[in-house]
């Protein structure tokens, strides 16, 4: 953490030094540097995924070109050359590619190059949603919250975003706000959570067995304790797939109008989205970290990361003046 410390006479006040507590520690890191240092995690725990043995096998590429499938002729045939060119040259690529996520999680915790990461990491995230995604399937039909739509690596765009370090309206009653202002971060919200409503009650996630087919798939390589989960949260939900996915809508819609609403529904949502977050995961069954196939968490703890963003708090004084100012 950067220190500031004024030099000056000896009447100058102690206050000079705003980043040093009262009892000459370093000030506690505020709630967006903290939401960064989570952000560096998940980048890093990317990268030693992406390590992984069976990484540098044909799976991997071939696990990316199946991502092409559905998808308009023009997303699906860069998606194709970029598979066909990780097969020809995979332990080099893929290791490339590890180190780069290894580069932007160190990058975003270390304070000198927190901004040079983020943008890249907003780059390298695009590329991936892209090439590596598929769009996260949005185009394709079969896009579900459960399967971890609209992809998880566009919400690492979108956080980093939001937790650039700026302020353009430090006033703003929660973290996201303060750098793109809070207008424009609830519509960023509103659109996320919204668009999730939406793939929940598109044909192909309603089907009778379609969220439980979406549960009981990623059971496949669990510990005993997650498989038992998912096959239980399956048969419990059955062919249930119209109830369960319109329950679903109704909350993400709850959610994504919860920063417009007053500050006890508006925490009352966020509480909800990270609810939400949670069984998400459980239901992509923590995103395969323990199966030695799964490249990042997916989507359900960017998720619950991004609602803590959201969490309204009131300003702080300091930061009301420098509104003001």
């Amino acid at each position: 953490m950067s220190q500031s410390f004024a030099v000056g006479s000896a009447a100058q006040p102690v206050a000079a030094a705003p980043r040093v507590g009262e009892q000459g520690r370093p000030a506690e890191l505020d709630l967006r540097r903290k939401l960064q240092l989570a952000l560096a995690v998940s980048w890093l725990l990317d990268g030693i995924l992406q390590y992984q043995p069976s990484m540098f096998g044909r799976a991997f590429p071939q696990m990316l070109a199946g991502s092409s499938a559905g998808n308009p002729a023009v997303i699906a045939s860069p998606i194709n050359w970029s598979a066909t060119l990780i097969t020809h040259h995979l332990v080099a690529l893929n290791a490339i590619f590890a180190t780069i996520q290894m580069a932007l999680g160190l990058g975003i915790a270390w304070r000198p190059t927190v901004k040079l990461a983020l943008g890249a990491s907003v780059t390298w995230a695009l590329a991936v949603w892209w090439l590596g995604e598929g769009l996260g399937g949005v185009l394709a039909g079969n896009a579900s919250p459960v399967s971890g739509a609209p992809g998880a690596v566009l919400l690492y765009a979108l956080l980093a975003v939001l937790l650039w370090p700026a302020d353009r309206d430090p006033a703003a009653p929660f973290v996201a706000g303060r750098a793109v202002g809070r207008g424009v971060a609830r519509a960023l919200w509103l659109v996320l959570w919204a668009s999730l409503a939406f793939f929940a009650v598109q044909p192909a996630a309603r089907a009778p067995r379609a969220i439980s087919g979406m549960i009981s798939g990623m059971a496949a390589g669990q510990p005993g304790w997650l498989a038992w989960i998912d096959h239980h949260a399956a048969s419990a939900l059955g062919s249930q797939g119209l109830a369960a996915s319109i329950v679903l809508a109704v909350a993400l819609v709850a959610v994504a109008v919860g920063p417009y609403l007053p500050t006890p529904l508006a925490r009352a949502a966020v509480v909800l989205a990270i609810v939400l977050a949670v069984v998400i995961w459980l239901a992509e069954g923590l995103g395969g970290l323990f199966t030695g196939g799964g490249t990042d968490p997916n989507s359900g703890p960017l998720l619950a990361l991004l609602a803590v963003a959201f969490w309204p708090a009131v300003p702080s004084p300091a930061a009301t003046s420098r509104a003001g100012a």
